[in-house]
């Protein structure tokens, strides 16, 4: 009936078992490329061309071409898709291997979807698959790239109702759209308030991961290769002013092991043991948002603290955490460039800082002997080296000419040009030999300063290697030889040392970095990368300190009943916006009508699915005696005008509506107590 309140988009079991209708299966197939594509870097190449494959297998059963398939063929794709992962990955076990399972399960559904339920499963699915996808990519364009899937498989959802819209693709999809809309208040109040919870669950991690960045060990061209690269590493803001650029050196990890060509970690190194030191000087506050490196090593300036869980400060002064860095994070730290860094050396590490092999480079080692010789002081020494490095003719560059296995030799006596690794290198080599106890640095240095921000970006070309030496009662310091060479490496970026010889990121003629000169380019890169920053930072680091941080200030003194009233008004005003209840039933009988039903619904008399409007008063009449003859009254006056075409204003009905309204009691007891 036209007053009827049947649930007519409610899916029953009969009718999840109807055929799928079109509009439905059409979405399907969009949601599922938008799903899938996105994938295509992370599963094996055969599953993008099966989804083909799949796909218009689907589409001609649709145009009844061709049959479904039976379970023979259903059992042999099965199969052979999983041996085909296990082929391709090594294991059923682990991100990617699980990845490509989910996927090859939404694909191969499409292919065995019968009927409404099948579609169901195969939404859910698909919902699932694009949550998994923030496990491999979480930016901000990945973030608005997912409302397209979501906006059509909710389409499809809505297509498999018994609608009047059901049949209509755009209504379908302007409708997913309104409810997508819809439900971004309640995100966001569970975004902000919903505890942040460790994972209940972890996946091993691809070993064979493919990322690019600083090594465990150096060799001199493993850094002239990372200059090459525009991959973004880290960004840091900073809580008061930004410190000099000369000083802005990010230790990573340190490399006390020679062999005559590579440096690497020492096995000391390993060892979780803070080294001694004391806060000296002003100390730097920042938060840092690393990107994904594959190594457990964190960036801080130096001497860093940071309070972050499951993080451990090595011997060596780098932070580790115990588990390698396979997703963006988020952490605080403070930093004293001013430290007075261990002033005693036990035996063991300072035998580890004056390893040298046991031959090789042998002009170096009698040229350092010599300086030993001539400068009996620790600093002096260190002034001798970086004279010698300014006087000579050395060149700064990322093609220095090859080394015979004398490579120090080679180097400081012979080609003279290299590139920072180089001359950390050659620098550590040479102080072992004169006997001062010296190791390898291995990080980055500088940054971009993006003034939309005020934050620093810190990219793969940035990476660099300076020295530490140790003297007594003095501690570990830091020299950088590259900057007595090409100081403007230092004070202005790789870029500007680059400048005169060689092409800045030669290999990536598309990257925005290399058009900074053009003001609009520039503009759009820093404003983009700005937006990306700040969903980081406060969308994908907002866990559980920062949350508590966050509400703390929020509930806090006299905020907290200001902050809870004014929610409450937002969140009454877009409730009114959203359900818009003054606008529920714009015909004026059909509305007095409802009002009717609601105010019999008190009294615990509710109107039944398809029960009419006279069965249902005679029903009231039997249950509420005394008002039998008001609420006939009602239901005689709403047909008489709604279906014999009866005389009648909609404020007659509204009277009666009235007269009804006072003669009921308030309380739903003294109904029932009434009642035999």
């Amino acid at each position: 009936m036209e007053y009827g309140h049947e649930r007519r988009g409610a899916m029953t079991s009969s009718s999840l078992a109807k055929p799928i209708p079109r509009v439905s299966l059409n979405w399907l197939l969009i949601a599922q490329a938008l799903v899938i594509v996105p994938f295509a870097l992370h599963v094996p190449v055969a599953l993008i061309v099966l989804w083909l494959v799949c796909s218009f297998w689907r589409i001609q059963i649709f145009r009844m071409r061709v049959r479904m398939p039976g379970t023979w063929i259903k059992s042999g794709l099965l199969v052979g898709t999983a041996g085909g992962i296990y082929l391709a990955r090594g294991s059923l076990i682990g991100l990617d291997a699980g990845a490509a399972l989910l996927i090859a399960a939404f694909i191969l559904k499409m292919l065995e979807m019968q009927n409404r339920r099948d579609a169901l499963v195969l939404i859910f699915l698909g919902f699932f698959c694009i949550a998994v996808g923030y496990l491999f990519e979480d930016s901000l364009l990945w973030g608005l790239f997912t409302l397209l899937p979501i906006t059509t498989l909710l389409a499809a959802l809505i297509g498999l109702q018994q609608s009047g819209i059901s049949s209509k693709p755009a209504a379908t999809l302007r409708l997913s759209a309104k409810l997508l809309l819809q439900a971004v208040p309640l995100m966001i109040l569970l975004f902000l308030f919903f505890p942040r919870l460790d994972p209940l669950w972890s996946l091993p991690q691809p070993s064979n991961k493919a990322l690019t960045g600083l090594s465990d060990s150096m060799a001199p061209g493993d850094i002239a290769e990372l200059s090459k690269s525009a991959e973004l590493v880290f960004r840091a803001s900073f809580d008061g002013p930004l410190p000099p650029r000369n000083q802005l050196y990010w230790r990573a990890l340190t490399l006390e092991q020679f062999d005559g060509r590579r440096w690497s970690q020492s096995s000391r190194a390993q060892v979780p043991d803070a080294p001694l030191w004391r806060r000296e000087g002003e100390r730097v506050s920042y938060s840092v948002v690393l990107e994904p490196t594959g190594k457990p090593w964190l960036m801080t300036l130096d001497v860093g603290q940071t309070d972050l869980a499951g993080v451990r400060q090595m011997s060596d002064f780098r932070w580790q955490r115990r588990r390698p860095i396979e997703q963006s994070m988020l952490y605080n730290a403070e930093s004293w460039p001013d430290a007075v860094r261990e002033t005693v050396l036990s035996d063991g590490a300072r035998l580890q800082a004056l390893q040298l092999p046991a031959k090789g480079n042998p002009q170096v080692r009698e040229w350092a002997a010599d300086l030993h010789r001539r400068h009996p002081g620790t600093d002096d020494v260190v002034d001798a080296l970086l004279s010698y490095f300014t006087s000579q003719p050395f060149r700064y560059t990322l093609k220095p000419p090859t080394l015979s296995a004398n490579s120090i030799d080679d180097f400081l006596f012979g080609s003279r040009a290299g590139f920072c690794a180089h001359y950390a290198g050659a620098m550590t080599f040479a102080l072992r030999a004169a006997g001062v106890p010296a190791r390898v640095v291995a990080g980055y240095q500088g940054g971009e300063l993006n003034p939309d921000g005020n934050y620093l970006t810190v990219r793969q070309f940035d990476a660099h290697a300076w020295v530490e030496y140790w003297q007594p009662n003095v501690g570990w310091r830091s020299v950088d030889p590259t900057a007595a060479v090409a100081p403007a490496r230092v004070e202005q970026g790789l870029e500007q040392a680059l400048a005169a010889d060689e092409e800045f990121l030669g290999d990536s003629p598309m990257s925005a970095l290399r058009y900074r000169h053009l003001a609009w380019v520039n503009s759009i890169r820093m404003g983009w990368d700005n937006l990306n920053y700040g969903w980081q930072r406060w969308v994908l680091g907002y866990q559980g300190q920062q949350q508590l941080q966050v509400l703390g200030r929020w509930f806090s003194g006299f905020q907290a009943p200001v902050f809870a009233g004014g929610a409450a008004v937002i969140l009454g005003l877009l409730a009114l916006w959203l359900f818009k209840p003054w606008r529920r039933e714009s015909d004026s009988q059909l509305r007095l009508f409802n009002h009717f039903e609601r105010l019999l619904a008190r009294q615990g008399l509710k109107r039944q699915p398809g029960e009419g409007a006279q069965a249902f008063a005679q029903r009231a009449a039997e249950q509420l005696p005394a008002h039998a003859g008001a609420i006939r009254d009602f239901v005689g006056e709403f047909e008489a005008q709604r279906y014999a075409g009866a005389d009648g204003s909609v404020g007659a009905l509204r009277q009666r509506l009235k007269s009804l309204r006072r003669s009921l009691p308030w309380r739903l007891s003294a109904v029932r107590g009434k009642r035999p």
